[in-house]
């Protein structure tokens, strides 16, 4: 079993960053498409979308997404 470390959040220097995947338009998976803090009072995150890179965006709770109130 090889272990594998996470870098450390630069922001809050308390979380981990780790990676998150997700699949594309037609299915195929995009390995890496973010890195988000593991400390929930931080919530630094990194995301990559068609081709560009943005920080900090809000995070929502995919839970309640889709949702009528």
């Amino acid at each position: 079993m090889v272990e594998t470390a996470l870098p450390a959040c630069q922001a809050c220097n308390e979380g981990d960053l780790v990676p998150l995947s997700d699949f594309g338009s037609q299915g195929a998976p995009i390995h890496y498409k973010a890195w988000v803090c593991t400390n929930p009072d931080c919530g630094f995150n990194l995301k990559i979308r068609n081709g560009d890179v943005y920080i900090n965006e809000p995070i929502n709770n995919g839970a309640t997404a889709g949702r009528s109130r």
